[in-house]
Formats: C-alpha cells, structure tokens, sequence
C-alpha cells in the first residue's frame, strides 16, 4: 500500500513540476506601474500647460500621447500655425519630455502672397 501511495505521488510529482517550471510570469506582460503613472503624468502636466494658456483656447482640439521613454505625439487639429508652434513649445518644456512629434492638422492654411 504505502508503495502504491508513493508512486502515485511520484507520477503526480514528475507531471506538475516541468509544468511550473514553464509557466510563464503573468507580471512580465504587464507594463511597470511606475511607467504608467509617469506617462500620465506628463500627459496630464502638457494638458494643464495647454489649458492654462488664456490666448489658446482651442487646445481643446488637440490630443497629447505620451511614451515610457518621454516623447510625446501631439495630434488633432490646430486654427492657425502660431497654435501648432504654441501647442509644441509648450510640450517641449515640460518636465520629463524628451522629444516631441506634432500630427497636428492647420484648419486655415493659407497661402502667402507676395
């Protein structure tokens, strides 16, 4: 009896333990908290700089991407150039950006003429 018991427990033994030797970290899928909380938290820090500007209201219309490393991807659409340049200066001299691409779209381009 106590061999049947023992070879038992050695078969369940021998199956379970390469299974948990191979189950995967379920942590590693997960991006760091720490990295999240930074990322929101320079995209918070550009929004408020954006809507604190009196002279820029329309900022409303432009959507600030953030990445663990820094950069930031500003996107939407702008009325003039001077707010796309506005918008950008801003994002670059928040704490913590490292570089800054701008999709953002000019709602009135207008040629100029000489």
């Amino acid at each position: 009896m106590k061999i049947k018991i023992a070879t038992i427990c050695f078969m369940v033994g021998i199956l379970v333990i390469p299974r948990i030797g191979f189950t995967a970290d379920p942590k590693m899928d997960q991006p760091d908290p720490t990295t999240i909380v930074k990322e929101s938290d320079i995209t918070s820090k550009i929004k408020a700089r954006l809507n604190a500007d009196r002279h820029l209201g329309k900022f409303k219309s432009i959507k600030v991407d953030t990445d663990n490393n820094g950069v930031v991807w500003l996107s939407g659409t702008a009325h003039l150039l001077s707010e796309e340049e506005k918008a950008i200066e801003i994002a670059r001299g928040t704490e913590g950006v490292v570089i800054v691409h701008s999709n953002i779209k000019i709602k009135n381009r207008h040629p100029i003429s000489d």
